[in-house]
């Protein structure tokens, strides 16, 4: 975690009002060295430390030297060398609260693995909630995705309720269908056992935190920028979304967690960011490097995948108290100096 990760994480635990909620208990975060993961394991460990709370982070992982590193020295989290089953097997103590962050992320991943991406998302998110049946918890959250929604083909705003089409046929719908399929397994176990969980549905976060060697838009446009190279799109760019930044996501999990409604799903966006990728890109441009040059680069006639408007509300999430700080000029400010920090 470097200073600019830091003043991220000072200014989330001066601002959040639910901390007292944490006193003295655990959290089993899943995912624990990705973006949200990580992010969530820092703001809670600094938060116990700054109002005394006392709370404990158990976080299984598969690297744990990584983990290591990034957590060391800081309070209250305890990595463990162990896949989900095997953590819940050989703990003995009390669990108040689980976030399950754990998913896999690449693109390429998703398209080669299929079968591993769809199986992952179910049979970890059954783990956990058979664990809750029997081991009672205060509240789970199910981090899931805007990706849930699959295509929608009309700007049209997107409430929980909304779905779109998503290809059967396809690899790349391993992890759409996945989301999916384990939402409705915590939706299951809500209905019949009463299991307390929710679901937080992502739209695209980033922040500091993010790899510099990340490969979505958002990143490439804020490295173009940096480097002074041209942003080259490969598409339309019509496809549009909002975007919500790190510490906005992690109090959206944890404002879930505490005050969310049980069997219920919420979509975590700052509704003022739903921009489309060539409108991002001119963003990206005059705010940051003017003189690079934005060039199409894809051929109309080719076949790619219709355009896709993914206009999510927050609207439900609101109603909790929940309200993101940071707009998208903002968020690419931040990202763009934590990634010159890192060269």
């Amino acid at each position: 975690m470097n200073t600019i990760q830091l003043r991220d994480i000072e200014d989330f635990c001066r601002e959040f009002k639910l901390g007292e909620n944490l006193r003295k208990k655990t959290f089993l975060i899943t995912g624990a060295t990705g973006l949200i993961g990580s992010t969530l394991c820092y703001c809670i460990s600094k938060l116990s430390k700054e109002q005394d709370l006392g709370i404990r982070i158990l976080c299984p992982v598969r690297e744990e030297g990584k983990a290591n590193d990034m957590f060391n020295g800081l309070s209250g989290i305890y990595t463990f060398r162990h896949n989900i089953s095997e953590l819940l097997n050989s703990y003995q103590g009390n669990i108040d609260y689980i976030v399950h962050c754990a998913s896999p992320t690449s693109s390429k991943y998703m398209t080669t693995k299929p079968v591993e991406t769809y199986t992952f998302m179910i049979e970890s998110t059954l783990e956990l909630l058979r664990y809750t049946r029997v081991h009672p918890i205060e509240s789970m959250v199910y981090v899931s995705s805007l990706e849930y929604y699959g295509q929608v083909l009309e700007n049209t705003l997107i409430i929980e309720d909304s779905l779109g089409y998503v290809d059967p046929k396809s690899a790349r719908s391993s992890y759409p269908m996945g989301k999916r399929a384990a939402e409705f397994a915590c939706t299951a176990y809500f209905e019949e056992y009463s299991v307390p969980v929710k679901i937080a549905r992502l739209t695209q976060t980033f922040g500091p935190g993010v790899s510099r060697n990340d490969n979505r838009v958002f990143a490439q446009f804020s490295r173009a920028a940096i480097n002074g190279e041209n942003i080259v799109l490969k598409s339309s760019g019509k496809s549009s979304k909002p975007y919500c930044y790190t510490t906005d996501t992690i109090n959206g999990i944890l404002t879930i967690l505490l005050c969310g409604e049980n069997g219920e799903a919420y979509n975590v966006s700052n509704d003022a960011t739903y921009i489309s990728i060539n409108d991002m890109a001119e963003l990206v441009k005059k705010e940051f490097n003017p003189s690079i040059h934005i060039i199409y680069d894809f051929d109309p006639n080719f076949g790619y995948a219709a355009d896709t408007f993914l206009k999510l509300t927050s609207a439900k999430l609101q109603k909790l108290g929940w309200r993101p700080k940071f707009g998208l000029i903002e968020m690419y400010r931040r990202l763009i100096e934590y990634f010159k920090s890192n060269e």
